[in-house]
């Protein structure tokens, strides 16, 4: 309950802080994609639930080589977790919360079995220690000969590791000593 509560108030206060930030962010994205600017895709929440994460849109079209690339906006809005604000409609909805493990595609979270399972009685988080762990994870996956299976054997089994450690000491101080963690940081990112 104490988990909702301040998921509900400080997205609320975020969203009142920052709308100015997240509508120039948008305006970016809508420009320098030539889309609407946001992303949607589906995603595995808590206890399995499918529900549409948002985000803003990095990646452009490449007409003339039918490529998807992300551009330099995009990689802007990647580098500051700008391109992540939107999620804080989710946290507002429910379906995700501050800290937790971040909500992997179909294939991965639903599929876990056992011990590993009780992950899933977690709701999605917008930042936890394997997702500051893995903060580069394109960059890890693009330097790897088969990123699919660098993936499978070594990065996922290794979030499974740290967000079932999670799991077993979640803990509303926990939680605030991540998100402390999550804003230092970005803030270091910031200045680099």
């Amino acid at each position: 309950m104490t988990k909702r509560f301040f998921d509900v108030l400080f997205s609320v206060i975020l969203l009142c802080l920052f709308f100015w930030v997240l509508f120039l962010a948008w305006i970016l994205s809508v420009i320098d994609t030539r889309t609407n600017g946001i992303f949607t895709q589906v995603r595995i929440g808590q206890y399995g639930k499918r529900f549409k994460i948002y985000k803003l849109r990095t990646i452009q079209v490449n007409q003339n080589i039918k490529e998807l690339q992300i551009s330099k906006m995009g990689q802007l809005l990647r580098n500051s977790k700008l391109d992540e604000l939107p999620q804080l409609i989710n946290v507002l909805k429910g379906e995700m919360s501050f800290v937790g493990p971040r909500p992997d595609i179909e294939g991965y979270y639903d599929l876990l079995e056992d011990e590993n399972r009780k992950i899933l009685k977690l709701k999605p988080g917008l930042t936890s220690l394997a997702s500051l762990k893995y903060y580069n994870e394109d960059v890890l996956l693009r330097n790897q000969s088969n990123p699919l299976v660098y993936n499978d054997e070594v990065l996922f089994p290794d979030k499974v590791k740290m967000n079932l450690d999670y799991y077993h000491h979640q803990s509303f101080c926990n939680d605030l000593k991540i998100i402390i963690r999550t804003c230092k940081f970005i803030f270091k990112r910031g200045e680099n």
